[in-house]
């Protein structure tokens, strides 16, 4: 008979005690003065004034620049106060922000920014703050997770290898125009292309490798947005003031004020209107529901999460598959077989996430239909279990657990990122069981989520397989998280057929600019990677925000969510 999963019961526990924290006091229905103002503002339109708390549910790491923001969180600070040059629409189509744009080859562009952008320090945003940008990057190279975005720039690797003083494919025409010339025409040299200047001024006579580590970045950010950062505790909140000379008007709101809360708290700050906007966790999705103040916002998400294996290391300028303890790929896909997908996603997530056998979110156009991948690996522990057999990986020595096909001790090391969400050990010790209950045994470590990420890009050892999930972006092109030359190829997984196919699919001269053509070439590249699983695709996730109901202008897409310049709070 199956034993009964621990998991659940440990997780009924937690979210009981998880939930009775989230609680507040009663509500009341709204008073006729209530209503009456309620009433005046929607007739008269957006009001200015008040202050917006934002709630973000784990501690931010701080690098508050889009040039060197490598996690969620301070991705949700920056774009309040620094605008892309280029921005993108509910059909994930590029639109001119601060940029606008011609080509006639998709290989030449000139761009052309908006006159009389100002940094929040006074300067005026030119060209040539772009440049510096870019000249950043590739300075920095393989090392820098934005190298992919930069190096197809012509000129960009002789400058990075210290062959040119600068980089030939950028012609600065005057401080509003820029010609950039790409090594060669591709489909999405637009969408690639790294569209977010760096303040010359600011980081003038600091070397590129220090950047991430100044105050520019921590403490001190500036950026061209609708909010200026006044104050930044680290880890803990970023107040942000109005920007009265923003570009394209004066925001109607006065502050923002991003704090980041306990989650067992979200749901009673909600109720008790300290908090105004917040993403929340799935798990009290029924709870924020149930809130008469609070509307929940859904909508189509652009992330995926997994189980990834280290597979090899990064060597700097290009992905090295040379570590063999995960190599075999029946026993990846026999990992995959034991894990119980929807019921798990159905315990951790509240319906708002689905199973997935590709690293494609179903909102991208390339998604290959599920049903069309080689392999659906349907909850099976039989099926893995003779995966494994065949493998080689047997219990030799009669203890209940599977030795490696030499017959030595096997042990799946575990990694899932720890923060304040009490949810997340639970979760984890839920793949620990599914493998074992095929044989797999297993050693779970929860890591802090400032060092988790840093350490599978350095690649340490101690992260042998770990948990993960990605928000792809607006360019639905794999090859920057999966590419043989891209830092953000967490596995290191190299497979010369799949490179061909997504090198092919953004070539000019292969596919033209039939999107059907690209497609298909992706098709076949989400069939390569269901068949030998460098990773588990586990589920992609709909996206959720807690709104209150007295935040108004506050839009979402698939896109994300519409400038914070247009929100407003009804007095």
């Amino acid at each position: 008979m199956k034993k009964p999963l621990f998991w659940l019961s440990m997780l009924v526990l937690v979210l009981s005690a998880f939930l009775a924290a989230c609680s507040g006091g009663g509500s009341s229905e709204p008073s006729n003065t209530e209503k009456e103002k309620e009433n005046a503002a929607e007739e008269n339109g957006p009001q200015d004034g008040g202050t917006l708390t934002y709630a973000l549910d784990t501690e931010f790491k701080g690098l508050l620049n889009w040039n060197f923001y490598d996690m969620d969180g301070d991705d949700d600070i920056i774009e309040l106060f620094d605008d892309p040059l280029i921005d993108y629409d509910e059909n994930l189509q590029a639109q001119p922000n601060i940029a606008s744009w011609e080509t006639e080859d998709n290989k030449n562009y000139t761009f052309t920014f908006e006159k009389g952008v100002k940094w929040h320090n006074g300067e005026e945003l030119t060209v040539n703050d772009w440049v510096f940008a870019i000249e950043t990057i590739a300075t920095l190279g393989g090392e820098h997770q934005r190298w992919s975005n930069v190096n197809t720039i012509e000129g960009v690797k002789d400058f990075n290898e210290g062959k040119a003083d600068s980089i030939s494919g950028l012609e600065v025409v005057d401080d509003y125009t820029l010609k950039i010339a790409f090594d060669k025409a591709r489909v999405n040299n637009l969408e690639n292309v790294w569209a977010y200047p760096l303040s010359r001024k600011e980081f003038e006579g600091i070397k590129p490798k220090d950047m991430a580590a100044s105050e520019q970045v921590r403490t001190k950010p500036v950026g061209t947005g609708p909010f200026k950062v006044a104050k930044v505790v680290p880890g803990e909140s970023v107040e942000l003031v109005r920007n009265e000379e923003y570009w394209k008007g004066k925001p109607h709101l006065e502050k923002i004020i991003v704090k980041v809360i306990d989650s067992s708290l979200t749901t009673g700050e909600l109720k008790n209107g300290t908090v105004d906007l917040a993403p929340f966790h799935p798990t009290v999705l029924p709870e924020v529901e149930a809130l008469e103040n609070v509307e929940v916002v859904k909508y189509p998400g652009l992330s995926y999460y997994y189980v990834g294996f280290k597979l090899g290391k990064f060597d700097g300028k290009k992905v090295v598959m040379d570590i063999e303890k995960y190599q075999n790929t029946k026993l990846r896909q026999a990992m995959l077989y034991a894990i119980n997908r929807e019921e798990w996603v159905d315990a951790f997530f509240s319906g708002l996430g689905k199973p997935l056998n590709r690293p494609i979110p179903t909102s991208h156009w390339i998604a290959a239909d599920n049903a069309d991948m080689p392999v659906q690996y349907e909850y099976d522990p039989e099926k893995a279990k003779a995966l494994l057999d065949e493998a080689g990986y047997k219990d030799a020595d009669g203890d209940g657990f599977r030795e490696d096909p030499n017959g030595k001790e096997f042990v799946v090391n575990f990694s899932h990122y720890a923060t304040g969400n009490p949810t997340f050990e639970a979760r984890a010790k839920a793949f620990t069981q599914y493998w074992e209950e095929v044989g797999l045994k297993t050693k779970l470590q929860m890591t802090d989520v400032n060092l988790y990420y840093d350490q599978l890009e350095k690649d340490d050892p101690s992260l042998e397989v770990f948990y993960g999930g990605w928000g792809t972006g607006t360019d639905p092109d794999p090859l920057p998280l999966w590419g043989n030359d891209t830092v953000w190829n967490y596995p290191r997984w190299v497979n010369d057929d799949a490179q061909k196919l997504l090198e092919d699919a953004v070539d000019i001269e292969v596919v033209g600019t039939d999107t059907e053509k690209r497609k298909e070439l992706y098709v076949e590249w989400q069939k390569i990677f269901n068949e030998e699983v460098p990773v588990l695709p586990i589920l992609e996730l709909e996206e959720v925000m807690a709104v209150n109901e007295r935040v108004q202008g506050v839009e979402y897409d698939v896109s994300g969510q519409n400038s914070a310049h247009e929100w407003w709070i009804k007095q």
